[in-house]
């Protein structure tokens, strides 16, 4: 069986990390899976997958992600490989119209990865969005949330989807050893309580809220945000207005998250809108309480393990913040973390491989 990974870049993010764990463990299991991505040869997660010469990485090097020029580059891989398994907008339509073009007969599926999407608030571009996913031979969910987005949005039918939750590499987190909270910057001391975010710097993740909630918080609670984007320069003018510096720390794209998260006193899921939230895994994995928007795709995760607080709500979040980090909540926290760490080995990516790899040998045999 030969399979062709497809996304627009392996630099960070959700779907990208789920690729770099998961490609070398299809690999092990007999499947020929290689990787294509659209841009260049650059991300910090497409050089680990690299480093691990377990498959073959491709690029088209386009210089847009939005050029029809893609449509023509990608063709040649149709005739390689039996199915072809894409992640991510615009990879999604290119490669259902270089299948049409092409008359391919090679197996199509995709993997939708977020409950929302601005295109979804015009009808027009909903209308597009159906006529593409009606084009793959199966579409994979990554949660239930997602699922039911998609069949009330677009009116798909139910044999076209399957949910196959995310996973992680459960071991890596739970036995990462932690930093001293100083070497992850000069000013976080061992007795300060420091919270994390890991996320991308996108409209649909909420970094907003946790700076503003650290206006509520004691001065000993440091925060360190995880990640970069388009978003990033706003969310650092905005702690620069509300004279944080000293108390929120933007540490870029990173490798050892898994260590992070470990150092951590608690983990922050803020988000808009969600598919799944793969990093509140990895932070219940790694032992320690995590707080999510109560959102679709992360409730389902969180609920009844860490806990829930309505999006944008700054002052529900400081006051859980406050309640689970008290000195006098001690056993009260040990029980949350333990909680938490029993919820993540509900998600084992050795699961998710296997559930994936069902699905691909019955989209071939049919």
């Amino acid at each position: 069986m030969k399979i062709l990974q497809i996304i627009n870049t392996l630099d960070t993010g959700g779907a990208e990390k789920l690729l770099l764990d998961s490609i070398p463990l299809f690999n092990d299991k007999g499947i020929q899976m290689d990787l294509l991505v659209f841009e260049g040869r650059t991300g910090i997660f497409l050089k680990e997958l690299d480093a691990l010469e377990c498959c073959n990485i491709y690029s088209l090097n386009s210089k847009s992600l939005y050029s029809p020029l893609n449509i023509l580059k990608v063709i040649p891989y149709l005739r390689k490989y039996d199915l072809i398994h894409v992640h991510l907008f615009p990879a999604q339509f290119w490669l259902i119209i270089a299948k049409i073009i092409s008359l391919s007969n090679t197996k199509l599926i995709f993997t939708e990865h977020s409950t929302f999407n601005r295109r979804r608030r015009l009808l027009l571009l909903r209308s597009i969005d159906k006529f593409f996913y009606k084009k793959y031979d199966k579409i994979i969910c990554i949660s239930n949330g997602v699922k039911q987005e998609l069949v009330s949005t677009f009116k798909l039918e139910l044999a076209k989807l399957s949910v196959i939750e995310n996973g992680i590499d459960l071991k890596k987190f739970e036995n990462s050893i932690p930093f001293n909270k100083s070497q992850l910057q000069k000013s976080i001391f061992e007795l300060d309580k420091l919270l994390v975010q890991v996320s991308k710097f996108r409209l649909e993740k909420d970094q907003i809220t946790v700076i503003k909630c650290m206006l509520l918080l004691p001065t000993n609670f440091k925060l360190i945000l995880v990640g970069d984007g388009p978003l990033r320069k706003d969310c650092e003018l905005l702690v620069k207005e509300l004279s944080l510096e000293s108390r929120v720390f933007f540490l870029g794209n990173r490798n050892d998250t898994d260590k992070i998260f470990k150092t951590a006193d608690l983990s922050i899921v803020s988000s808009h809108w969600e598919g799944f939230g793969l990093v509140a895994v990895e932070g219940m994995a790694s032992g320690k309480p995590v707080l999510a928007s109560n959102v679709i795709g992360l409730s389902d995760i969180v609920a009844g393990a860490g806990f829930l607080f309505e999006k944008g709500n700054v002052s529900e979040l400081a006051k859980l913040i406050t309640d689970i980090l008290s000195d006098q909540n001690t056993e009260y926290y040990i029980q949350i973390s333990k909680n938490c760490q029993y919820r993540s080995k509900q998600f084992d990516i050795n699961t998710m491989v296997l559930k994936t790899i069902t699905l691909y040998n019955s989209i071939l045999n049919n």
